[in-house]
């Protein structure tokens, strides 16, 4: 899990060869801010959303498709998918994005839950690389859950592990609840194995650890953060047998 979260990275030096891949899955999604396979790639919670999520999507006239994404990324979607996420990042450069998980029923799609996120606090990349704080552009699986509180109810596997998801004492409070619960996004990553794997398939220049993990409030080193209410949504409805994928990026990376 090297946690593109925020910014941050640990200073402390790691003794054991355990903690050092904690750390570096931790450090890829963050920490306090300082100053697929492959297929292409708080402010508190909103109130009312947390309550009951709201369909909200750019209009549609083909419910055949995903909102707001042209053919490129669309062709990518998997068609055995029957679930979505999609992240509409607001610009190129934002850290403000919106979150939508759309199901398919029969050869339509319909939008049933949807959540202002954070992604990359530099916003957004199709050629991602460690520590530029953006988020990849892309197509990914979602295959794995986890955190430091106890599974939700989640249909993915979830990795239970205080010790693997605490973030560094030194991080500020306002990140201290960043993993209590993840999802991870299987970008440069084994898909199926614990979020906190460190793996790199690519290798460690292209990054990884990236996740779907609880907001604090700002832009990510390059994971994307909802809150918890929308986390709890996410885990309780994201099924492997519906073959859950993400597709993400700025608007007109993703209407491209």
């Amino acid at each position: 899990m090297h946690i593109e979260i925020d910014s941050v990275r640990w200073r402390g030096t790691v003794a054991v060869a355990a903690l050092g891949a904690l750390f570096a899955t931790l450090t890829a999604c963050g920490g306090p801010a300082s100053g697929l396979a492959r297929t292409g790639g708080a402010p508190a919670p909103d109130g009312r959303t947390a309550q009951s999520p709201t369909a909200h999507s750019a209009p549609t006239t083909d419910p055949t498709r995903i909102p707001g994404v042209g053919t490129r990324l669309l062709r990518r979607i998997p068609a055995h998918s029957r679930q979505v996420v999609a992240v509409y990042g607001e610009g190129a450069n934002s850290a403000e994005s919106r979150l939508v998980l759309y199901t398919r029923r029969g050869a339509e799609w319909h939008p049933t839950g949807s959540w202002p996120a954070h992604n990359g606090r530099h916003g957004w990349t199709t050629d991602h690389h460690e520590g530029d704080r953006r988020s990849p552009v892309g197509v990914f699986t979602l295959s794995a859950a986890g955190g430091v509180l106890p599974d939700p109810g989640a249909r993915l596997p979830y990795d239970h592990d205080v010790s693997a998801y605490t973030p560094p004492a030194d991080w500020d409070e306002a990140h201290q609840h960043d993993f209590d619960y993840v999802i991870a996004i299987d970008y440069n990553r084994f898909p199926g194995t614990p979020p906190r794997d460190a793996g790199r398939p690519w290798g460690t220049d292209k990054g990884g650890g990236i996740w779907l993990h609880m907001d604090h409030g700002s832009g990510t080193s390059a994971c994307v953060s909802v809150s918890r209410r929308a986390m709890e949504f996410l885990l309780r409805t994201l099924d492997p047998a519906r073959d859950p994928v993400v597709v993400m990026g700025d608007r007109a990376e993703l209407a491209a």
